[in-house]
């Protein structure tokens, strides 16, 4: 097959006219598909109906340690909560906090908390010093930057490889400026590339020398056990950090709003002991308490790890034939093209999908034209500003497989017909 670029303008041409041609035929159907955001579907959530009423099955609202799950108190979560979603992340009872059901809320709050206080070990409050900045792997995960975007926080661009960032440039902007207070990564099934960080990277995150003493790691462990195809180990990076002398540098986010209900689970948050302490004591001035009944509802359902890694393996099952669907389309319709290429992710959520340099904007227009919701060109990076006009992130999640096979079909004519656009252009 004949590679766009290598085509006479003759050729491409008549490639426009037969795109053009499908590209009407689907835009008069008057379809709406969205593959926009990660969303479970619904018999995902199914499989998890159950914790709904699980408590009526008992006769108490009682912990392990007696604490009454309904009345006020426990700010840390009930002790079964730590100790499973504690052996979760891979830490201790004491090194983890339970809370509400959006670790992103947990995010944010840390975040905020950090530019009014300070974090352990600070100088400051980092919203006192004149500049805050922020390494983002990109392509990369549209809330975290809109955290920082909303709160003022400069974000600096590194190239998020298939092994995690680029850790030369990381390593070389956390020693110049200490203004860096701190980082985002999704280490594991990332949003949206599905990379898998090395174990080699997470320990150059943990040693590496940074100018700023309070310098974090934000680590949003969002796909721990979200496998479709395999699982893959991951480093524990606050092991990492102790090993390294800085046990203080990592902060771990964790949620069950992918495993058991979304809007309805708990969020976690792990790190060093004396960060608990410290963020404990912080926390009293802003709550009293978490939902414990839910906690408890959640243990009582998930039980252990090996129940976790069994109701994931359900997931996967759901969610593997649309993967499969998506990919297929993809690799049908534009291999051996040079119309764009896409990453093929063992776990997560989202399929990357990487157009030809200036076409993602396009791309997404012609496939709103044949009625495909996708998310924005630019939303992979801060500020909704790609420099390469190329990256689109694809969530085949919540779609019907048949409509996921449409939704690639649609894909793919847009990504060859702003392809051919470009080289027509180009031609002139």
């Amino acid at each position: 097959m004949k590679q766009y670029s290598e085509m006479t303008r003759q050729e491409l041409e008549a490639e426009k006219i037969e795109l053009y041609s499908r590209y009407e035929s689907y835009k008069s159907q008057g379809l709406k598909l969205n593959i926009a955001r990660g969303l479970p579907s619904a018999e995902q959530i199914e499989i998890s109906m159950p914790l709904v009423d699980i408590l009526s099955q008992h006769d108490d609202y009682v912990d392990e340690n007696g604490a009454d799950c309904r009345n006020y108190g426990g700010l840390q979560g009930i002790s079964s909560a730590r100790k499973l979603f504690g052996e979760y992340m891979g830490v201790s009872e004491d090194e983890i906090i339970i809370a509400g059901s959006s670790s992103l809320t947990l995010m944010y709050d840390f975040l905020s908390r950090a530019m009014l206080k300070g974090v352990l070990g600070s100088g400051k409050p980092w919203g006192e010093y004149e500049k805050i900045k922020f390494i983002c792997p990109v392509p990369g995960y549209d809330r975290h930057f809109a955290m920082c975007e909303f709160l003022g926080i400069e974000m600096i661009n590194v190239p998020m490889l298939a092994d995690g960032p680029d850790m030369d440039m990381v390593e070389k902007i956390v020693a110049e400026d200490e203004s860096v207070k701190g980082m985002w990564i999704t280490p594991k099934f990332s949003n949206p590339m599905g990379a898998v960080i090395s174990d080699e990277k997470t320990d150059r995150l943990a040693s590496m020398k940074t100018a700023a003493e309070d310098f974090r790691i934000f680590w949003d462990d969002a796909y721990e056990v979200h496998y479709i195809y395999k699982d893959v180990p991951l480093k524990n990076l606050l092991k990492a950090c102790k090993e390294a002398g800085h046990p203080d540098r990592a902060y771990m986010f964790g949620s069950t709003s992918k495993i058991t209900i979304p809007g309805d689970g708990v969020c976690f948050f792990a790190a060093s002991e004396a960060n608990i302490q410290f963020t404990l004591r912080q926390l009293k001035a802003q709550a009293i308490s978490w939902d414990k009944v839910n906690m408890l509802r959640q243990v009582r359902f998930l039980k252990d790890m090996d129940t976790i890694h069994a109701i994931m393996g359900k997931h996967a099952e759901l969610l593997r034939p649309k993967f499969d669907a998506i990919l297929g389309v993809l690799e049908r319709e534009l291999r051996g093209r040079g119309a764009g290429d896409w990453t093929r992710p063992d776990g997560g959520y989202f399929v990357m999908f990487i157009a030809e340099k200036g076409c993602a904007a396009r791309i997404v227009e012609l496939c709103s034209d044949m009625g495909v919701l996708t998310t924005d060109a630019g939303a992979t990076h801060p500020y909704h500003k790609d420099p390469d006009d190329a990256f689109i992130r694809l969530a085949p999640s919540y779609a019907k497989v048949g409509d996921i096979v449409k939704a690639g079909e649609i894909i793919s004519i847009a990504a060859r017909t702003a392809t051919v656009e470009k080289y027509l252009k180009e031609s002139i």
